[in-house]
């Protein structure tokens, strides 16, 4: 379409577009449909400005994918712009330049224990929530490092995604997710009697021992 502007200068030149639009395999009425359009402001461009200023942010948030960058958006709420659906997000990342493809399919490293006693599922895939320290999610990441890996467990409020309490440890064993807990209960008191909700992986598995013994600590 624009080799085809270019070359009858918009159109005016009549005489060459239908020979140009039936060697290039086009239609004429979607070239002068291009020609009307191709001057029109783009309707998605403050959410596009927007979405390049979340990634401007901080230099780790250029490895934002669409699920991610469709919460910022919630988040920061840019003034008006309207925020459209998941799909659509992830459809202006791709025209302009910030979807991100994994290179490789990435592995759990939290696998369900099938033998141990699997506790109730309190929300049922129901993550959002209207009240803070209501309903709470929980994982662990690795993070590879030059002498080793790391080890991050963190606890999100499902209200705000927020994050409530956070631990890092060389190892993946269950004081991480009790010191994650301990922080959690320092910084926010009144998290006591939230649902925190785990994938009831082999170290998450024991949440709710790891409750007990974070809230007896915190007592004494």
């Amino acid at each position: 379409m624009i080799f085809l502007a270019l070359e009858t200068e918009d159109g005016r030149i009549t005489g060459k577009i239908a020979f140009y639009c039936r060697m290039l395999g086009i239609s004429r009425q979607g070239f002068y449909k291009y020609l009307a359009n191709k001057d029109r402001p783009w309707k998605y461009q403050d959410l596009a400005d927007a979405m390049k200023e979340i990634v401007s942010e901080d230099e780790c948030n250029d490895t934002y994918g669409r699920i991610r960058m469709y919460q910022a958006l919630l988040l920061k709420q840019p003034a008006g712009v309207h925020i459209p659906s998941e799909r659509t997000v992830y459809r202006i990342m791709e025209q302009i330049g910030l979807s991100h493809r994994l290179k490789r399919k990435p592995k759990g490293i939290t696998k369900a224990d099938r033998e141990a006693m699997k506790s109730d599922d309190l929300l049922k895939r129901d993550f959002h929530s209207d009240v803070p320290l209501e309903k709470c999610i929980t994982d662990i990441t690795e993070i590879p490092a030059s002498n080793g890996k790391l080890y991050v467990s963190a606890i999100f409020d499902c209200f705000d995604l927020s994050v409530l309490g956070l631990a890092m440890e060389t190892n993946m064993r269950a004081d991480l997710c009790i010191h994650t807990l301990e922080n959690a209960l320092t910084a926010y008191p009144a998290l006591e009697g939230a649902v925190i909700h785990s994938d009831r992986g082999t170290v998450l598995r024991c949440d709710k021992m790891c409750l007990s013994r974070a809230l007896s600590s915190r007592q004494t």
